[in-house]
């Protein structure tokens, strides 16, 4: 585990109301570069909440966007792995020594090890409440807009829309019926969020997507390689497009979809 100090200044936190005094990494500094999307919401989500986290998180990245979250159990755990491991920013609320959650280790894990994980807390420091609502602040910050898929009126996503109401970031929510997701559904009902009712075309509006022919692993895959010729030549690349569903293995070799 290799941790860093990030020197160099980075564009999106200068909106938080005070820049951070230090920020550590472990990770793909270059996720840094990407246009990127915020996802939060509940640690216990419905089963259509999970669903619809997993698809936007998943053809997001396929779009080429990195998916920011906070690597909490829930909805940001179903971010990040939506996105795949290798597209995606985890921001930490303690010194990245420690990995919190403990039921999400191995999916932290493997973002350090092929995606990008960032800290404003020093080795040591645990998770306590107070931390929480500064790393939520640079969660806001880093994404374009913020995407909440479901949170109660009473929850850490709704004080993380509050950063994002003060930074003028664009808050998108999923519609949810009566008594679920009250926090949204208020935001809805005040006119201060809008509802993604169709995620291809809330992906395409965007002018998010990228088109496969400059992808170079997919025109590597038309070929048809043998597995393990891919594995030598790409690596995680393969793991990460057969999660996606860009890719199929049979007999020993890889598929284009």
């Amino acid at each position: 585990m290799n941790i860093i100090e990030v020197t160099c200044k980075v564009p999106e936190l200068m909106d938080m109301k005070v820049y951070p005094s230090a920020l550590y990494c472990i990770g793909n500094l270059e996720l840094l570069q990407r246009r990127k999307v915020s996802i939060i919401g509940s640690r216990n989500p419905i089963h259509y909440a999970m669903h619809s986290t997993q698809e936007l998180a998943q053809k997001l990245s396929m779009a080429g966007i990195c998916i920011v979250s906070g690597g909490a159990m829930g909805v940001d755990a179903l971010a990040h792995r939506g996105a795949g491991t290798s597209n995606t920013i985890m921001v930490a609320g303690t010194g990245l020594d420690i990995r919190y959650p403990h039921v999400n280790q191995k999916l932290i894990t493997e973002i350090e090890l092929n995606g990008l994980v960032l800290s404003q807390f020093k080795e040591g420091i645990p998770s306590t409440k107070w931390n929480f609502p500064q790393r939520n602040e640079v969660i806001v910050a880093l994404g374009e807009v913020l995407i909440v898929t479901q949170a109660d009126v009473k929850s850490g996503s709704m004080h993380s829309i509050e950063f994002a109401q003060k930074m003028g970031k664009k808050i998108y929510v999923l519609p949810h019926r009566a008594g679920e997701s009250e926090g949204t559904n208020m935001l809805l009902s005040k006119g201060l969020a809008t509802p993604i009712y169709d995620i291809d075309a809330f992906v395409a509006g965007f002018g998010f997507v990228e088109t496969k022919k400059n992808d170079v692993f997919l025109e590597y895959c038309k070929s048809n390689p043998l597995y393990n010729d891919a594995i030598a030549k790409h690596g995680e690349k393969v793991f990460e497009y057969e999660f996606l569903g860009k890719i199929v293995i049979e007999h020993g070799r890889i598929r284009s979809i």
